[in-house]
């Protein structure tokens, strides 16, 4: 039922040195730092194969949320209520719809359906100052 592990999104406290880090320790490329909304999201990519990490002010908490692709997002919500699932709060990001829940252990894990699938070519290269 899960495609793919497509974005971390990681709560930001300080996003100038949380972009220093993952780009010049860990080697990763930033492909956008967009502000809009009182609030700022920057896009990291640490490897061709992983997941894009989102460095979101906005994201309440400490831990991050790990955004899962399903193909249809209606769908993989009934077949997971049908398992014990606890569904939890809807919501859209610029790639599509998503469902955010915990899972046991206090994981916060989410589903999403790819709508607009070129949401990150759309902000690539864009860096709000």
């Amino acid at each position: 039922m899960l495609l793919s592990l497509d974005f971390l999104y990681v709560p930001s406290k300080d996003p100038d040195r949380e972009i220093a880090y993952y780009t010049e320790v860990l080697g990763g490329t930033h492909l956008f730092r967009v502000k809009a909304m009182d609030t700022e999201v920057s896009a990291v990519r640490l490897s061709a194969e992983g997941p894009l990490v989102l460095l979101a002010e906005h994201l309440e908490g400490e831990r991050p949320i790990l955004i899962y692709r399903v193909e249809k997002l209606r769908a993989a919500m009934r077949e997971l209520k049908k398992r014990g699932w606890q569904q939890g709060e809807t919501l859209e990001i610029p790639h599509g719809p998503v469902c955010v829940f915990t899972a046991e252990g206090g994981q916060r894990l989410a589903i999403y359906e790819l709508t607009r699938p070129k949401a990150t070519q759309f902000f690539l290269g864009r860096f709000d100052s």
